[in-house]
């Protein structure tokens, strides 16, 4: 997509009072249209393994500029296709099912403060059902006690890592008589796919957008 293109969405967003209001108060090294300091990457610029890459991770949308981590992951081809491919097993066919991956998502979200990751996976969360009060103890830090037993091991296993850089024999335990070995591996791998993303999302100031409310509270 051309840099004309690119600059004719921005402003349809402007019209709209989407990046308008919020594009004013963006620091210099803020792209209007991305709202990362990486400008969206054009997939006419690509070479043809950078297109055959960027046809994967855009699908079957390859007109709207890619956003988030996909796009900016588009950068380096050679990160962006098992990045992608990971996140698509771990979310579409992996042991933990979407709405236990969605709780793993959003604990590994508010451990790491990635806003722009939680503004996306907590309507996500809700979409497969994970009830509010699992959200609102991931959200608000509360305890767990009276939760689902899976979604209270899911928290605490993630807690314990983040927090401490270990897990417990007991956790364990409790996550591989859930989950079993396979599962309880890709539960941890759900952690860290998301903040390998955020990584990224914090090295180049990621921004929401407009149309995504930013509701992670701020410690």
């Amino acid at each position: 997509m051309s840099r004309l293109k690119l600059a004719i969405i921005c402003m349809c967003f402007s019209a709209a009072g989407g990046v308008s209001a919020e594009d004013e108060a963006l620091p210099a090294d803020i792209d209007s249209v991305s709202l990362s300091r990486l400008p969206a990457v054009e997939r006419d610029a690509l070479d043809a393994e950078g297109q055959r890459v960027y046809d994967l991770v855009a699908g079957r949308d390859r007109t709207t500029p890619l956003l988030g981590p996909g796009g900016i992951s588009l950068y380096s081809p050679g990160v962006a296709e098992p990045m992608h491919h990971l996140n698509t097993y771990l979310r579409q066919r992996g042991v933990l099912g979407p709405a236990l991956t969605e709780v793993a998502i959003l604990v590994a979200a508010w451990e790491f403060e990635q806003a722009y990751e939680w503004a996306a996976h907590e309507p996500a969360a809700r979409r497969f059902g994970v009830p509010d009060a699992v959200i609102d103890a991931i959200k608000y830090d509360r305890a767990v006690a009276g939760l689902p037993a899976q979604e209270s091991t899911v928290i605490r296993f993630g807690r314990e890592i983040f927090r401490e850089h270990e897990l417990s024999s007991e956790t364990w335990a409790e996550a591989v008589g859930h989950f079993g070995r396979q599962g309880t591996l890709e539960l941890a791998a759900v952690m860290g796919d998301y903040v390998m993303a955020g990584v990224m999302l914090h090295a180049v100031d990621q921004r929401i957008p407009p149309d995504r409310e930013d509701t992670l509270p701020r410690r």
